[in-house]
């Protein structure tokens, strides 16, 4: 079981960390609803497996934490959450479009209860996303905080998932063969280098 990180797995996790930056800072400067800060975390769980699939938004979290969005650094666990999933899934998303609806449901998830426990309890359902506004209106309903936040986010993350794992979707769909299935060519370069 144990082998190295191939220089493709390597390229394809800087890759996502880079995706995740630009869909991230796009979503910021658009004041979108949604995040885009997903796109290449999905892209490495759903071709490099569950666990490389935490990776890329672990470090991206970081960079734009530390640079551009205090925020990323403290939701970047709800990413670790989202890639595994993709990962889980990916057998799912790979083998039809139209099965992308449903493999969004699992996908968002558990990361959405995890993003609204931390929306909530740490900043009070204020964040840099444009969908802080909509979390401040319902807040002041029956509802409250935690509710609201739960409510806006498994929309907006529903949302966002959705269009994320499209794009990955596509992607996959036009990537060459050898860059499709780099998590099964590590694992047979591995057991040939055993024999």
């Amino acid at each position: 079981m144990n082998r190295k990180i191939t220089g493709k797995e390597i390229c394809l996790v800087a890759l996502a960390v880079c995706i995740n930056i630009a869909g991230g800072q796009a979503a910021l400067f658009l004041r979108l609803p949604i995040y885009l800060d997903s796109i290449g975390t999905i892209m490495t769980g759903v071709l490099l497996g569950p666990f490389y699939g935490m990776i890329p938004n672990l470090l991206s979290g970081m960079v734009m934490g530390m640079t551009t969005d205090i925020y990323s650094l403290y939701f970047a666990p709800v990413g670790m959450v989202t890639g595994f999933m993709a990962g889980m899934v990916s057998g799912i998303i790979r083998s039809r479009m139209a099965h992308v609806w449903p493999a969004a449901v699992a996908v968002t998830l558990p990361g959405t209860m995890l993003s609204a426990w931390i929306c909530a309890q740490l900043f009070g359902g204020i964040t840099s996303s444009g969908s802080s506004i909509l979390v401040q209106l319902l807040s002041h309903t029956s509802l409250g905080m935690t509710a609201s936040v739960f409510l806006v986010q498994i929309v907006t993350d529903y949302l966002d998932r959705v269009i994320s794992l499209y794009l990955v979707a596509m992607a996959v769909r036009v990537l060459p063969a050898d860059l499709k299935y780099v998590r099964r060519q590590g694992r047979s370069e591995s057991e040939h280098n055993k024999r």
